[in-house]
């Protein structure tokens, strides 16, 4: 929602594949397939997608299980658009949601690139190294 002095809007719910794939690359994360979106972003728990003037400029998502376990992915916010607190305004959507309507306990777990981790540092989220660490592969 948004008013006459803010001029971003945070809409509930994944974005349709076309502006999923736009966000991506704009904000600078890895691209994906149309195949691997339209399959994934059902999927979705719960998102967010912030428009300015209808226009899309960024979005989160939440991924998992539904009971034991969560994941945030697909933080984005176009790089005009960076700098307003837009980021901060996503977590805070997206974290909202999992205190509403997650079990107690639940684990959620994201992947920090760059200096992102001082924004998610913010909201609670602390490295797991040395105890354990982030893996992943490419399939």
């Amino acid at each position: 929602m948004n008013t006459d002095s803010d001029p971003y809007e945070l809409r509930s719910g994944p974005p349709p594949t076309d502006t999923y794939l736009h966000l991506r690359v704009a904000a600078g994360l890895s691209p994906k397939t149309a195949e691997a979106a339209e399959a994934g972003l059902p999927n979705t728990w719960h998102g967010v997608t912030v428009l300015h003037q209808e226009e899309p400029v960024g979005m989160g998502r939440v991924i998992g299980d539904g009971g034991c376990f969560f994941q945030i992915v697909d933080i984005c916010v176009t790089p005009e658009h960076q700098g307003r607190g837009l980021g901060r305004r996503i977590m805070a959507e997206l974290l909202g949601e999992l205190q509403r309507r997650a079990p107690q306990g639940a684990y959620v777990s994201l992947i920090a690139d760059g200096d992102a981790r001082f924004l998610y540092e913010k909201f609670g989220f602390r490295q797991t190294a040395p105890a354990s660490v982030g893996m992943h592969r490419t399939v």
